[in-house]
């Protein structure tokens, strides 16, 4: 089957603009899809998921911006991982195939289900679409070794002539421990992807097979030489940067490096030195790892460049096998995201005397995730609440940073209280900006957020996966760090060790993310802003004339 045939002439470049506009309304269609469509609250509040195009041979076309850039390390393997099991020969319309194994299957880590389909013009494969959903299920597990995180699919067919396949799909929910939620949600991801085969096939009906194959090749090499002019106007050179990295699982410090060469139009970015993997969930496999560099990439060259497999080409990355940033099989990864959002603060700071204007004091350094998991005694069932709470975002060159959100490779959503307390036996007593949290500077850091929850039911287990709780994010030019990360527990409940803990009833647990770092010198700061963060509670006024002195003192 003839999968690369390309048009013999060059695509109008008014086309080659309005058929990437056009496959940008897929995914992103693909995406709202999705979330109106899925059941947990996991998905359709908190829009942990996300949706892509590529073409036959599995170069991404487009990916949904409304998704979090992390999951792009769940889906730009999963193509190539199909067809190494797949003839091509063998792959029919109607198909569609699940995967998420980090060693097998091109995933990242494994509650990102991806189910991806094949799409066929004239008889011919000519595109796939992807889509991920973040199942939140796999609550109480452990994070030694992949093992122990989830149940590892390779790719399999999931559908066949567009009917699931049952005794496929009941192996998998056996293996769940919410499987309701889970089959809901499968059945969403299914008809995401109907709905972008149908969507693909109305445009190459109109256009017709060979122009679609043409302009999706020339989108790719429009967004290269964006990238490319926009990486020529960095500095050459070789720029070198180093961060500390904690997490509940270990007992240690690590630390972390990266360098950086600029050579004309083209980056390498080289991890060697980093620390080899870990008996603990935040390894990363080289799709995360690739993933989190080119949204730095493109956070730092220009953002407004289309999510494409042209910004891709002018980057290498080089990283040590069996390394912290490049595990191999059975390393854990379920974490893999609190070192995901480190390597971000590697290549912003790597490249701050580069680039000033450009990059952000460092923000908060994890994706706090909290997992609440046991038995409801209202339904008799067994429930899993996740959440990945924000926190302070890194000052700009020109402004404040910004205060508790998710920051750089994560972009979910937070799960509204009301939603929280009526599905799960939980009750949030307080969601709240931490006073203080922000690092001074003349722009001054973002503030972390604090979320205390009282828990209703017996033995409840509690997992926390954060970063920053011993080291605190870094500001630039001058600005002040943020506050660290920590969990406070109400007396009497069971300690958190290693990121673990028994919660009984009326125990309480606050989760207090890290702030983020401030930008520039703290004298520079205009007295107006320094009473106008008094005055609001973003600074005390002892802190504020520890920093700021004299600016303080009217306030």
């Amino acid at each position: 089957m003839n999968t690369t045939a390309k048009s013999t002439t060059s695509p109008d470049p008014v086309l080659v603009e309005v058929m990437g506009s056009a496959l940008s309304s897929i995914v992103e269609e693909m995406g709202e899809t999705l979330v109106r469509a899925a059941y947990s609250s996991n998905i359709k509040e908190r829009r942990d998921c996300t949706a892509g195009l590529f073409d036959a041979e599995g170069r991404m076309l487009a990916q949904a911006e409304q998704a979090s850039p992390v999951h792009l390390g769940s889906l730009i393997g999963v193509v190539s991982a199909v067809l190494e099991r797949f003839p091509v020969e063998e792959i029919r319309p109607g198909d569609t195939f699940i995967s998420n194994d980090p060693y097998s299957g091109g995933g990242s880590h494994l509650p990102d289900m991806v189910l991806i389909t094949p799409v066929f013009v004239d008889g011919l494969l000519t595109a796939w679409a992807a889509n991920l959903a973040h199942h939140a299920d796999f609550g109480d597990r452990g994070h030694a070794h992949i093992f122990q995180e989830g149940l590892r699919i390779p790719p399999v067919r999931f559908a066949r002539d567009g009917r699931i396949q049952e005794d496929v799909f009941q192996l998998i929910l056996t293996n769940c421990q919410v499987p309701a939620e889970r089959r809901a949600d499968f059945r969403a991801q299914l008809a995401a992807n109907r709905l972008a085969t149908s969507r693909y096939t109305e445009l190459a009906d109109r256009y017709g097979r060979d122009t679609m194959i043409a302009t999706a090749a020339a989108l790719l090499d429009y967004t290269e030489r964006r990238t490319r002019a926009a990486i020529a106007e960095v500095p050459d050179g070789t720029y070198t940067f180093r961060d500390r990295f904690d997490c509940p699982e270990l007992d240690d410090e690590l630390e972390l490096r990266l360098k950086v060469t600029v050579a004309g139009d083209e980056l390498h970015f080289d991890f060697a030195g980093n620390p080899g993997q870990v008996r603990a969930s935040v390894n990363m496999v080289w799709t995360a790892l690739y993933a989190t560099v080119y949204y730095a990439v493109k956070t730092l060259v220009d953002p407004d460049i289309p999510s494409n497999a042209g910004l891709h080409r002018p980057i290498r990355i080089d990283a040590p096998l069996g390394s912290i940033v490049n595990c191999v099989e059975p390393a854990a990864v379920n974490g893999r995201t609190e070192t995901c959002q480190r390597v971000v603060d590697l290549v912003h700071g790597a490249l701050a005397p580069a680039v000033p204007e450009r990059v952000t004091a460092a923000a908060n350094g994890a994706n706090t995730g909290v997992h609440f998991s046991g038995q409801d005694s209202r339904t008799g069932k067994y429930f899993v609440y996740l959440e990945t709470i924000g926190g302070g975002s890194g000052a700009r060159a020109t402004k404040d940073g910004l205060d508790g959100v998710q920051v750089h490779v994560t972009n979910t959503s937070n799960l509204p209280v009301e939603s929280l307390e009526s599905e799960y036996p939980l009750v949030v007593e307080a969601y709240e900006l931490v006073e203080d949290s922000g690092g001074a500077g003349r722009h001054r850091g973002g503030m972390g957020i604090r979320r205390t929850v009282r828990v209703e039911e017996c033995d409840v287990q509690f997992w926390l996966d954060t970063s920053r709780q011993t080291s605190r994010p870094w500001g630039l030019f001058g600005g002040r760090p943020g506050s660290s990360a920590r969990v406070e527990l109400s007396d009497g409940a069971r300690p958190v060790v290693h990121g673990h803990t028994v919660l009984q009833p009326g125990d309480r647990v606050s989760i207090v993310t890290a702030g983020a770092g401030g930008y520039g010198d703290p004298a520079e700061r205009s007295p107006q802003q320094v009473r106008r963060d008094i005055r609001e509670q973003v600074i005390s006024p002892e802190r504020a004339r520890e920093h700021y002195g004299a600016a303080a003192e009217d306030a």
